[in-house]
């Protein structure tokens, strides 16, 4: 199974945007990235994002460039301090899924994925799209197959 993980694109402070949508640059910036996305065929099939309003924004415009069949939707468990192996049982056998979110939990969210472990940082997140694919996924309730 394919996930593609996105951290938001970066995003006003709180004295200038209370709900801390995307700068001008962050709007810039992941345009960008979703761009280059859809000029590699990167094959979404849904995403999914916090409700945050910068991952929303995010989201809308990756899916703008990418055209999921499952279009965008909220999804809870994608907040910062979220516990990751939760959204881990919840996204086992889903391919193509892309997961917009924050940090630190975009980071914990992929070391659980590719070392079974949140505890170990092996990646930096910064605006960009992270491919995990992953044969076999244990989670909290066993291992579970991707296609």
């Amino acid at each position: 199974m394919a996930i593609f993980l996105v951290q938001h694109g970066k995003s006003l402070s709180k004295e200038v945007d209370p709900e801390r949508g995307l700068s001008e640059q962050g709007k810039e910036d992941t345009a960008r990235i979703a761009d280059t996305a859809r000029h590699y065929g990167i094959p979404v099939s849904r995403i999914d994002h916090s409700g945050k309003r910068r991952a929303l924004q995010t989201a809308e415009i990756f899916a703008s460039a990418l055209d999921p069949e499952g279009g965008i939707m909220e999804r809870r468990g994608l907040n910062p301090l979220d516990d990751v192996t939760e959204l881990a049982d919840k996204i086992a056998g889903l391919d193509n899924l892309m997961l917009v979110g924050h940090l630190p939990f975009m980071e914990r969210l992929t070391s659980y994925l590719v070392i079974g472990s949140v505890e170990k940082k092996i990646s930096n997140f910064k605006t960009a799209v992270s491919c995990v694919w992953i044969r076999t996924l244990k989670t909290r309730h066993g291992l579970s197959n991707g296609p």
